[in-house]
């Protein structure tokens, strides 16, 4: 079980590091919106698996309903930002 959970957080740090904008950013806009888009992936292939898991599936809205606001604030605040964040997701 510790493996999944240091492999979870390597995950994490990768993410970080890719949608960072500065040494210390560890919570700004863009890195919320990238993490919430891994979970997102996560969450769907779990359920591909799962279909019948109606807990998970309410996780998934609520973490869609999460990314959406963020990148509709960041598209008002930012919109420079909010193009780059756009390209990376849809990889």
């Amino acid at each position: 079980m510790p493996k999944k959970s240091k492999a979870k957080k390597q995950q994490k740090k990768k993410i970080i590091d890719e949608f960072k904008i500065s040494e210390k950013d560890t919570g700004s806009t863009k890195v919320q919106i990238g993490i919430l888009t891994k979970e997102i992936k996560e969450l769907n292939e779990h359920l591909k698996r799962h279909i019948h898991d109606f807990s998970s599936r309410r996780g998934l809205l609520k973490k869609v309903s999460q990314r959406r606001k963020l990148l509709k604030y960041l598209e008002v605040h930012d919109p420079k930002n909010y193009e780059e964040v756009l390209n990376k997701i849809k990889k």
